[in-house]
């Protein structure tokens, strides 16, 4: 599998299903530097809570789990009615496979050894075939704050904000999922793309910067979930 470069487009939100934890985490890694929120599960049973708890638009679902088969998984899902497209995901490339795949809910089938790239195309077409693509405007809204990433302005109350690289791609997530608490883990994976080793003060500090600049032109858009994370909500 290759790596491909950053093109953060998209913020669906994506559940891999695969019980070798490297699989998954390399998956979970390129499509979170694309700009997708990713959960992962090991087991079938694990994928099912996830869906439910999770609420994905698309699942990458291996054949092979040490519970069921994602085939398994997949028709239980038909039978809740939960309407998940599917990408299996399996070194088996026999046609029975594929058509038992593609029968059982499945929207895609995609065979290991298999490159980044591929995986990422087939999960955007599948996401514009099934409408949960994100709209093509560019910009996002929430309250009297509006953020346009083509331009990589923002605005608040009629006013210009200036921000840095950085403080943009962090309103950027917060905007990407409001009133949803975010983790620490989660911003500073998304914004920074890898691991302090835990060191929360890197996120405050710049937490605190955003707040600065955005509170000068209204109230404070950005709460702190004491003990878990930050969110974007109206002010109280």
């Amino acid at each position: 599998m290759s790596q491909m470069p950053a093109a953060a487009t998209d913020s669906q939100r994506v559940l891999v299903v695969d019980d070798e934890e490297n699989i998954a985490d390399v998956i979970a890694m390129a499509l979170r530097f694309q700009g997708f929120t990713v959960e992962t599960a090991g087991t079938g049973a694990d994928a099912l809570v996830a869906v439910s708890a999770f609420r994905p638009h698309l699942m990458v679902l291996d054949v092979m789990l040490p519970d069921m088969q994602g085939f398994d998984v997949a028709e239980r899902l038909g039978a809740q009615r939960a309407d998940v497209p599917i990408i299996f995901l399996t070194a088996r490339d026999a046609t029975e496979d594929k058509i038992r795949g593609l029968t059982t809910g499945g929207d895609d089938y995609v065979t290991k050894p298999f490159s980044l790239e591929e995986l990422v195309a087939r999960i955007r077409t599948i996401l514009r075939r099934t409408g949960a693509a994100a709209p093509d405007s560019g910009k996002l809204v929430f309250e009297d704050l509006e953020l346009d990433e083509e331009t990589h302005e923002v605005v608040r109350g009629g006013n210009y904000v200036d921000l840095t690289a950085t403080e943009f791609r962090l309103l950027r997530y917060l905007l990407l999922n409001p009133r949803r608490v975010m983790t620490r883990a989660q911003l500073l994976d998304h914004v920074w793309d890898y691991d302090f080793g835990g060191d929360g003060r890197v996120l405050e500090t710049y937490i605190s910067y955003l707040r600065k600049k955005l509170d000068a032109h209204g109230p404070s858009l950005i709460q702190t979930v004491r003990g878990v994370g930050y969110a974007l909500r109206p002010p109280r």
